[in-house]
């Protein structure tokens, strides 16, 4: 479970009802079936207007997605196993490592791996992957947009709820009374545009992009490791070439590993 969503619509709306009490209005005014129809019901209807059926199928898994922890590699074990390989490779060549193959549980990795141990270029190995990121990369992308219409659509169907209401309105413009009471409730659709256009859908559509981009930077390194074994690298330069994607602290790190590695086994 993807701890930080959870704990940030939670806190939104604990924000947002505490707010409400703090300035003396009753959270019971956001019960208004109507605004909460028109917010809901008209985001749903212009996302489905702006999208084809074929990507709007994918929302459910893009919650999945949103809600649950990417199960990645870290970089940290990438490196740790692509020096491991290069060991193997250099030790008893590169077929060797076809038995590791069906070890793999990453698809992006065993492809990777099982096209340089069938003999294929770099530049061939390269290409295809490169195309599997992007394409990966679009589909991404793709998702991330739905939310991000969602969040822009919502605020202005917010305003359409708070005319409409305005409009309601007037009909009572004889009793003050009533009239404040409508023209509150008229700008509770306001309230909930805004609220799930920028605490709900913008967040999400953002949540989407951090992760895609994650993925594809772990996928960046699996194919830099993968050109690194078929051009036959020693380990120690593999680390190193992938450390640099590392942070700063995290790469001092690992270097300090390898230099005190180094010398325990001089010793």
């Amino acid at each position: 479970m993807d701890k930080s969503s959870i704990f940030g619509i939670i806190l939104g709306v604990v924000a947002i009802g505490a707010g409400m009490v703090l300035k003396g209005v009753s959270p019971s005014v956001l019960i208004n079936p109507a605004a909460i129809l028109i917010i809901l019901a008209g985001t749903a209807a212009t996302v489905i207007i702006a999208f084809p059926m074929s990507e709007l199928k994918k929302i459910p898994m893009l919650f999945k997605i949103i809600f649950t922890e990417q199960k990645l590699m870290s970089t940290e074990e990438i490196i740790e196993l692509f020096s491991d390989w290069a060991q193997i490779a250099r030790r008893e060549g590169l077929l060797a490592l076809e038995a590791k193959v069906d070890e793999i549980d990453d698809p992006f990795l065993r492809n990777g791996l099982s096209l340089a141990i069938d003999g294929q270029s770099a530049e061939y190995i390269r290409d295809v992957l490169s195309e599997e990121i992007e394409a990966m990369e679009e589909r991404h992308q793709m998702g991330a947009a739905i939310f991000s219409q969602a969040g822009t659509y919502a605020p202005t169907l917010g305003v359409l709820g708070a005319v409409l209401g305005l409009i309601a309105s007037l009909g009572n413009i004889s009793d003050t009374e009533v009239l404040g009471h409508a023209i509150s409730a008229a700008f509770v659709a306001t309230l909930l545009g805004i609220f799930t256009g920028y605490v709900l859908w913008h967040p999400f559509s953002n949540k989407l992009r951090r992760k895609s981009k994650k993925e594809v930077r772990i996928k960046e390194i699996m194919l830099e490791g993968i050109l690194s074994i078929l051009a036959g690298e020693s380990p120690r330069v593999i680390e190193q070439k992938l450390a640099s994607y590392l942070p700063n602290e995290k790469r001092k790190k690992l270097v300090e590993e390898e230099t005190e590695g180094r010398v325990a086994t001089n010793e």
